[in-house]
């Protein structure tokens, strides 16, 4: 299934014909959480389950969130993770 044209600004780094849904399906919601106008979630939520994006949230990839985003959905879906694991996933503009 190709990617909408609209979800370019989300993925500005790849190539939208390129990308998988299922295949990608971890780059796809972090960036779209992460940057996404309300158009995109949208989109998201019709293309992913509830599971799928919680999953996600309670395993993000290293190095990809930023920290207000990942605190954000954290709470909105009311999922819990260590000190560690959230650090990890932070992206570090500071190193």
């Amino acid at each position: 299934m190709a990617l909408p044209k609209f979800l370019q600004p989300y993925l500005a780094s790849y190539d939208l014909s390129k990308l998988d849904v299922r295949r990608d399906k971890q780059l796809i919601i972090t960036q779209i959480l992460n940057k996404g106008n309300y158009q995109a979630l949208h989109w998201l939520g019709k293309t992913y389950s509830r599971k799928e994006i919680k999953e996600e949230i309670s395993s993000p990839t290293p190095g990809m969130w930023l920290k207000s985003t990942l605190l954000y959905w954290l709470k909105i879906f009311n999922i819990k993770i260590d000190k560690k694991t959230f650090n990890r996933a932070a992206l570090n503009l500071r190193p």
